[in-house]
């Protein structure tokens, strides 16, 4: 069982911390993405997982194996798990299925038993008949497949991988998405994501981890990440959420808070434990919000700029009481409206954010 548990993990560069006491349990079979700006921290946490890097200080423990813990490093060859590098790490000189089989051969495995594993795996990825070509004569994304199917044969419990998707093209991408999932279903393996992509993440993800400067901001589902960011930072980086300051923070105990917003008592979404407050902010996104008239509850903001998006306008208004803010709001047809069109807003759901 590749169940992980990962305690106050901390890996410098020189003077320069990278991972900040990361802590993370992780059950078997899951799927958990690692998300992050660049430079949080979520590649330096892959290679201390796979035994590139040794930490600091911390533990790693992998079902019941320590990987990492003061005085022992496993190293890589002895881990048990499989990487899918950004770049494929496929032997040019070498065939798709001499690619695919070589663990097997390094494993002592038969060669009768290697090709019927071989061949299933190409044909689990959608690439049987091709095993006797050279990766140069393959798409990107096929040599993607290449990559999995290589994973794939050793039959691991736990992979990582590297941000693999980060060199195909926006559709093959999208389609590579379903490639993973199905991947995931019948490896039935523990895997570790690297991604910068939120949408990647939470389109894939049982449970994403949400980094920011080595240290570990969330680690929720992609829905509670989205309707309940634990901070300011993961409620910004969250699908662009917005962040606005509001006053006079009164809970009612039971997952709802009046807070006023731009001079509106309004009732929004709330922490079990939230605390009264004077002051504090809450998280809005474009689904929050919708126009009302003029003389409806709400408050009013300036029409700042409109984004075409194909079926639909992404609207970016600037209260009236608050120019340092920008809100989203989506509308199907954006025609009639002009930059400097003043607009009335109520909203019709939101969060506040823990303190």
């Amino acid at each position: 069982m590749s169940a992980i548990l990962i305690e106050n993990l901390c890996k410098s560069f020189g003077q320069q911390p990278v991972l900040r006491n990361v802590s993370l349990q992780i059950e078997h079979g899951e799927f958990i993405a690692v998300l992050g700006p660049s430079g949080c921290g979520k590649t330096t946490l892959l290679r201390t997982l796979a035994g590139f890097e040794t930490p600091d200080s911390g533990t790693i423990t992998v079902g019941e194996r320590c990987y990492s813990a003061p005085g022992r490093h496993l190293p890589p060859e002895q881990r048990e798990l499989s990487v899918v590098f950004q770049n494929y790490a496929l032997w040019p000189h070498m065939s798709v299925a001499e690619n695919i089989e070589y663990s097997l051969k390094v494993k002592g495995l038969d060669r009768a038993s290697r090709r019927i594993r071989v061949d299933a795996a190409l044909m689990l990825v959608g690439l049987d008949g091709m095993g006797e070509r050279r990766p140069a004569d393959l798409s990107g994304g096929q040599r993607q497949r290449v990559a999995l199917a290589r994973c794939l044969v050793t039959r691991p419990q736990l992979v990582l991988l590297d941000e693999p998707l980060a060199n195909l093209d926006v559709h093959l991408r999208a389609a590579m998405e379903e490639e993973f999932t199905r991947f995931h279903h019948h490896a039935g393996a523990t895997l570790i994501y690297i991604t910068h992509d939120q949408h990647e993440a939470m389109a894939l993800a049982d449970r994403i981890v949400v980094m920011q400067a080595g240290q570990v901001m969330q680690f929720a589902t992609p829905q509670d990440l989205y309707r309940q960011p634990a901070c300011e930072m993961v409620a910004r980086f969250i699908d662009d959420g917005r962040v606005v300051a509001v006053r006079d923070i009164e809970p009612d105990g039971h997952g709802f808070a009046w807070v006023t917003l731009y001079g509106q008592r309004v009732r929004l979404r709330a922490s079990h434990s939230q605390a009264v407050l004077p002051r504090g902010k809450i998280c809005l996104h474009a689904g929050d919000l919708h126009r009302v008239g003029n003389d409806a509850p709400g408050f009013d903001g300036i029409l700042r700029r409109v984004v075409y998006r194909g079926g639909y306008s992404q609207l970016e208004i600037e209260p009236a009481d608050d120019a340092s803010c920008r809100l989203t709001l989506i509308q199907a047809d954006a025609a009639p409206l002009r930059i400097g069109d003043r607009l009335r807003l109520s909203t019709t759901d939101g969060w506040v954010i823990p303190q």
